[in-house]
């Protein structure tokens, strides 16, 4: 599994850390899982698969998942705590919700460009675990209200609005991992989502193509 983006960092990586013993051997359970599900897809990954890349048996597996599946939500949760909640934090400070949504579409397809294995897992995860979806589009929800309580976003309906953001960044990952998207394929999607909640052309290409903010430095 390739490495993520050094802007990201690895927040799995324990090094020299001092941790307790239950939560190291989680920790390389999980980067394990990661590898294991990168390289058979989800579906095809076993239990002594993941035991076999991690050093480990599969007995100790099960002393912290009861089954594949809560492997899957923990390699999930480890996702949604690091990976989301990192993107979420580089735009915190940005006030208009037009810019934040574009910021949070642009990042996730950015990470596509940038590690694509990692892109392609996120959402491999994101569909066999609802919690890594529920937190993603908990983000990108709060700021389409907040873009709509601005008069910025006009739109039939949130479930609607959810679908198009989604269904397109989604996609759109998908095609840059796989090396089927043109160049500047995230100012040009994220433009085009904010066209579809209501924004003019003009102000939906410029509010896409700003600048992103740095994200947040390893910790």
């Amino acid at each position: 599994m390739e490495p993520l983006p050094a802007e990201i960092g690895d927040p799995l990586a324990i090094g020299g850390m001092r941790l307790p013993k239950r939560e190291r051997t989680r920790r390389q359970l999980i980067a394990a899982a990661i590898r294991v599900f990168s390289a058979r897809g989800i579906g095809d990954a076993t239990i002594h698969e993941i035991a076999a890349a991690a050093e480990m048996t599969a007995g100790t597996i099960y002393n912290h998942f009861r089954s594949k599946d809560e492997v899957v939500q923990g390699v999930s949760l480890w996702i949604a705590e690091t990976l989301c909640h990192r993107i979420a934090e580089s735009y915190a400070h940005i006030r208009e919700g037009a810019e934040r949504m574009a910021i949070g579409n642009r990042r996730y397809i950015w990470l596509a460009m940038r590690s694509p294995a990692w892109a392609l897992l996120t959402l491999d995860v994101g569909a066999a675990a609802p919690h890594l979806v529920r937190k993603i589009s908990a983000d990108a929800l709060a700021d389409l209200r907040l873009g709509v309580r601005q008069k910025a976003f006009r739109i039939a309906s949130e479930a609607a609005a959810m679908d198009l953001i989604t269904g397109t960044v989604s996609q759109a990952m998908r095609s840059v991992a796989l090396r089927q998207a043109p160049p500047r394929h995230d100012s040009a999607v994220a433009a085009t989502v904010l066209r579809g909640l209501g924004l003019p052309f003009e102000l939906a290409q410029q509010v896409a193509r700003r600048p992103l903010p740095d994200l947040p430095g390893a910790q």
